[in-house]
């Protein structure tokens, strides 16, 4: 069994918030990443922090090969050592192959995708076309000539519109409408992500933050996650990381886009762990993520949460953690946490330990003069 160190424990015999820290290590058992994980806590809990905490012992104790969705570009200096981390672990983690794809910042690979490689009912929902209601579009698209040397912007719609088909120029003035081709997602003959993660690098971070339209950050979560799903019978195991995972997955989905991204995360959720496709997921709360997601993880890491509706369905949910243990998660401080569920023989609490890495984000200071 390879265990991960991921800080200390917290002496379960004390009450309050002053939890005494313990000289046991604290260590999750690696080979239980098998299952889907749920991390949770409020804002100002130190759980994106401590999420990076078991993501570098991940990195350096196994070879599982991470995809992480990054929403606020936390994750993005995953390559950087701290300068007060451990020079060993630092250099250890330094020459693994992390691949960092760039939205937010200007150097660097770019996060890509490509439009001709989308499900045909990714493009429709792109373009929010209904096969019923919008027909005579709906069917240009599924013959219309998106090669990537072909999908150029103004050539593209010129070339639809030269067509002299009515269908073909209605499919034009959409995607004009829409400003679809402006949008910096597309590849247009560059390595898009899922090429990137094909060549199975050790991480795999998608930096989401960056994007001028709020609809790219989940067409390029679910070109990647429609990639992996129809390439699961490879069979090649890959733990799936969705950092902020309510803007992935949530509870009530409105787009076109938005749905169907649900939907995978779903169907990953449900039947994804005989492929190897394991979720580790990460909110804020319980209830900002969709309920039949959240009723598949087996793992729990929970920091500071003091919500009792949050705390309900967590009881609900992970029946099998002690409810005055999720109770005392209301008392916790910055940087402690409860874990429960197969990677821990039994639920326990722990003051995380320091970062590797740099942080790609922090908190914003207040100015004091």
């Amino acid at each position: 069994m390879v265990n991960l160190p991921i800080g200390t424990r917290l002496d379960l015999s004390q009450e309050g918030p002053e939890l005494v820290a313990s000289q046991d290590p604290a260590e999750l058992d690696a080979s239980r990443f098998n299952r889907h994980t749920f991390w949770c806590g409020q804002s100002g809990s130190g759980k994106t922090y401590a999420l990076g905490v078991v993501l570098e012992q991940l990195l350096l104790r196994t070879e599982l090969p991470l995809l992480v969705l990054d929403p606020n570009a936390d994750f993005s200096r995953i390559s950087e050592p701290h300068p007060a981390a451990d020079p060993d672990a630092g250099t250890a983690l330094g020459g693994k192959d992390l691949r960092v794809l760039h939205t937010s910042r200007p150097d660097g690979p770019r996060l890509h995708a490509r439009f001709k490689d989308l499900s045909t009912v990714a493009k429709a929902a792109v373009l929010r076309l209904d096969p019923i209601a919008d027909a005579e579009e709906y069917n240009v698209l599924l013959h219309v000539d998106s090669d990537p040397e072909h999908f150029r912007d103004a050539d593209f719609v010129a070339s639809l519109r030269a067509s002299g088909n009515p269908g073909q120029a209605r499919l034009a003035t959409r995607i004009e409408n829409l400003q679809v081709l402006e949008w910096g997602l597309w590849a247009r003959g560059a390595q898009a992500a899922t090429d990137v993660v094909d060549e199975r690098p050790r991480a795999t971070v998608l930096d989401l933050g960056g994007f001028a339209h709020p609809a790219e950050l989940k067409v390029a979560a679910l070109s990647v996650l429609e990639h992996l799903w129809a390439t699961r019978e490879s069979r090649r195991p890959v733990l799936i990381v969705i950092d902020e995972a309510h803007n992935i997955c949530p509870p009530t989905p409105v787009t076109p886009v938005e749905q169907l991204l649900t939907d995978q995360v779903i169907q990953i959720a449900a039947e994804g762990r005989k492929f190897g496709l394991w979720l580790f997921l990460s909110t804020q709360r319980p209830t900002k993520i969709h309920p039949n997601v959240l009723s598949q993880c087996d793992n729990l890491g929970l920091m500071r949460m003091n919500a009792p509706r949050d705390l309900a369905e967590l009881a609900d949910v992970f029946g099998f953690v002690p409810e005055d243990a999720l109770r005392r998660s209301a008392s916790f401080r910055q940087g402690q946490a409860l874990f429960a569920g197969g990677f821990v023989t039994h639920p326990m609490l722990v003051q995380m330990g320091a970062r590797i890495t740099q942080e790609g984000g922090s908190d914003v200071r207040v100015p004091l003069g």
